[in-house]
């Protein structure tokens, strides 16, 4: 397999794939493809579905099948980039909404925090995704990005929501704001997310939810 990420003006990812080669996809993400690609909906068993439940996610992906050498893409949902991760060398851990696209060998599963507070207060959910196998995993990011390697122990405080991926090395914990004035005026929530190293952190810089409360305040009043 073949790809290349276009960004003009938003992220696409397109590849070229041989006859006999597959990519798997969440449902909606396949943007066009040429003829000769197949395409099949797969749930991955019964505990995957269990698992998906739990998440509040669709328990189907798309498995495309290219019976002659092709070309597919897929496209963001959102305004971003598409980062590419060999999970090969190293699994990740992502935020829910980052999985666009992947190779047949990359395994996705659910990955529940040691610690329930820090998905609770964290800003990525208790429930995130683990990205493990051959291959690679292509992530969806809010806006841009960035991406921080951490030594051993390091530490770095993240806003909630800014957490879009993090090496399986890494941990992290959720950390209570000190007082009472920096949390009724400071407008940066009840938490900050601590991530400890050591490992690779991708950070991104629009998330959702802080474009959605952004632009809240100018939508008008629906009227009756």
């Amino acid at each position: 397999m073949k790809y290349e990420i276009r960004e003009a003006p938003f992220s696409v990812l397109e590849c070229t794939l041989s006859a006999g080669e597959s990519m798997k996809c969440q449902k909606g993400a396949m943007a066009w493809m040429t003829r000769g690609i197949k395409m099949q909906t797969q749930s991955g068993g019964i505990g995957k579905l269990f698992k998906k439940a739990i998440a509040n996610e669709s328990a189907f992906w798309n498995n495309y099948l290219a019976e002659t050498d092709g070309q597919i893409a897929f496209a963001s949902s959102f305004p971003g980039k598409i980062v590419p991760v060999d999970v090969g060398t190293m699994p990740i851990v992502a935020q829910k909404s980052a999985f666009l696209a992947s190779e047949a060998g990359v395994d996705m599963d659910i990955f529940l925090q040691e610690k329930i507070s820090a998905g609770f207060f964290g800003g990525e959910g208790f429930i995130m995704e683990r990205f493990s196998g051959n291959g690679h995993v292509f992530l969806e990011i809010d806006g841009g990005f960035i991406e921080r390697q951490l030594n051993a122990g390091e530490e770095l405080v993240v806003d909630s929501g800014y957490l879009a991926a993090m090496d399986m090395t890494c941990s992290m914990r959720i950390e209570r704001i000190k007082g009472i004035g920096n949390v009724v005026l400071g407008g940066e929530g009840l938490f900050n997310t601590i991530i400890t190293g050591p490992g690779r952190v991708w950070l991104q810089t629009m998330p959702i939810s802080a474009f959605v409360d952004s632009i809240i305040p100018h939508m008008p009043f629906k009227r009756e």
